[in-house]
């Protein structure tokens, strides 16, 4: 048997290997192809790519749910369908969601475009795109034993109104700092754009269509080869990106790898890859950076091969992503400190424009102080510790901030007060015209009981006001400090 139709019949018992085993585990995705946008030049090939990726994801024994062209109402519809039914499947589900089209980043966030989105200005995108953390929220909101989002979404920003003024590609999703069980790969590295492809399918897609049906081949592995297969195929214009807080494995097609896979290292430093990269030729040099795709790798290669035709590009993906994760830092903290501070690093990179809107924007918002200041009354001088205008007895910021919720703990210490025993009512009590109604009891001066409740313990505070203030902290969607928002207040 020659080793072609060999290799083929591996193959095939692979895939049905795959089927056999979807038998054992719930494997669910979503596939989405956006090619015919209505306000722009249509993509050609998401149409295929998801078709292609459904017969892919069907074969390694997916229940494909595939969808394409859609609108805004409809794409938020379909993964609201696709979230029900991952939660009908139970916990021990495997959800994985692959989109092709396009993607923005607007405001440090990540937005998968609709075919119906029309944006005269950034502000539109918020309003008529899809969110990507959205989905990540949507699909973490439903137990799940793993979630696996491919994204073939860095293509070019195709709308002229915002173009110019929007960064680069998409922003970092860190998995890793999300909830277990997540993998994330995009279709070229954070900042940079992806190309659509001359063939049928995306480089990105073609890709991933050879390397995840390779039986055993772990899914690191197999993104692994997507990396260095689609740096070939565009001379090094595109290296793909992932990143995973898994704790599982999870392999396309159960089997044997035909190459063993490699137990993971601990990360090297600079000085450890030069040793390993030192004598080497360009090209296997680069392939071993491109598969690793760490700071590290690409620094200690830079250094060694700078002449070689792989220097340039090598050393425009380490400063992109250096400038990436700087973005991806000052986004998170969103301070103003935090914007002028990446502004004083790169003053003239494509997320200039947005830097200086939101650093102007943070900082014209008013303080904490500023607000607590407004809302008690005070004086400005009351958060120097000045005296109020209002008087000594005026509550100061320091006893504005302390927290006298039942969750926090108390400013002073509370004094116990016993009331007497509460009396049965006369029937028929004796009038007293000259005293008015009881409508209200004195217990102490700083406590009056109203309408006598229902006998309980009362406390009283110590001397000098305390008001507690509760501050709503929110997460980010794609760009506020982790990919999943929470909400929490004080009373």
């Amino acid at each position: 048997m020659s080793r072609p139709v060999l290799r083929n019949a591996l193959l095939a018992a692979g895939m049905l290997l795959g089927s056999q085993a979807a038998l054992a585990e719930n494997r669910v995705a979503l596939v989405i192809g956006q090619s015919n946008y209505r306000a722009v030049v249509p993509l050609p090939n998401p149409a295929n790519d998801a078709k292609a990726v459904s017969q892919l994801l069907g074969d390694a024994g997916f229940e494909v749910l595939t969808a394409g062209d859609l609108s805004q109402n409809e794409m938020r519809e379909k993964i609201g369908d696709f979230a029900a039914k991952v939660a009908a499947k139970g916990p021990d589900t495997i959800a994985l969601v692959f989109y092709a089209g396009h993607g923005l980043q607007i405001d440090g966030e990540n937005f998968l475009v609709p075919i119906d989105v029309d944006p005269k200005r950034e502000a539109d995108i918020p309003l008529q795109a899809v969110r990507l953390n959205d989905i990540l929220n949507t699909l973490t909101s439903v137990p799940s034993k793993m979630r696996i989002l491919l994204l073939d979404a860095c293509r070019n920003n195709p709308f002229p109104a915002i173009n110019k003024s929007s960064g680069h590609g998409l922003a970092i999703v860190d998995a890793k700092t999300a909830a277990p069980g997540t993998f994330v790969s995009f279709s070229t590295s954070p900042g940079a754009e992806a190309e659509d492809g001359n063939g049928a399918d995306s480089p990105y897609t073609l890709a991933l269509l050879t390397a995840a049906k390779e039986p055993g081949l772990s899914i690191e592995d197999t993104f692994k080869r997507v990396r260095v297969s689609v740096n070939k195929a565009t001379e090094g214009r595109q290296t793909p990106w992932d990143s995973s807080s898994l704790t599982d494995d999870f392999r396309f097609f159960p089997g044997q790898a035909t190459v063993a896979s490699k137990p993971p290292v601990t990360k090297r430093t600079v000085a450890e890859w030069r040793r390993e990269l030192q004598g080497k030729p360009a090209d296997v040099a680069n392939e071993m950076i491109v598969a690793d795709g760490t700071d590290e790798a690409y620094e200690a290669f830079v250094g060694l091969y700078a002449q070689s035709p792989f220097g340039p590009q090598a050393r425009e993906w380490l400063d992109r992503h250096r400038r990436m994760v700087a973005w991806n830092h000052a986004v998170i903290i969103n301070t103003a400190a935090g914007y002028r501070a990446f502004l004083a690093q790169y003053a003239d990179s494509d997320l200039s424009a947005t830097a200086r809107k939101l650093e102007e924007r943070l900082r014209n918002r008013p303080s904490i102080a500023t607000a607590v200041t407004a809302t008690a009354g005070a004086s400005p001088n009351a958060a120097s510790g000045a005296a109020p205008a209002g008087g000594p007895n005026q509550p100061t910021i320091a006893s504005l901030a302390a927290p006298t919720c039942p969750c926090g703990a108390p400013s002073s210490p509370l004094k116990k007060v016993d009331l007497p025993p509460k009396k049965r009512a006369d029937p028929d009590p004796p009038k007293r015209a000259s005293t008015p109604p009881r409508r209200l009891r004195e217990v102490d001066e700083d406590v009056v009981l109203y309408r006598r409740p229902l006998q309980r313990d009362y406390y009283e505070p110590s001397p000098g006001p305390s008001i507690g203030i509760g501050i709503g902290i929110g997460g980010f969607g794609g760009g506020r400090g982790g990919y999943q928002g929470r909400s929490r207040g004080g009373y």
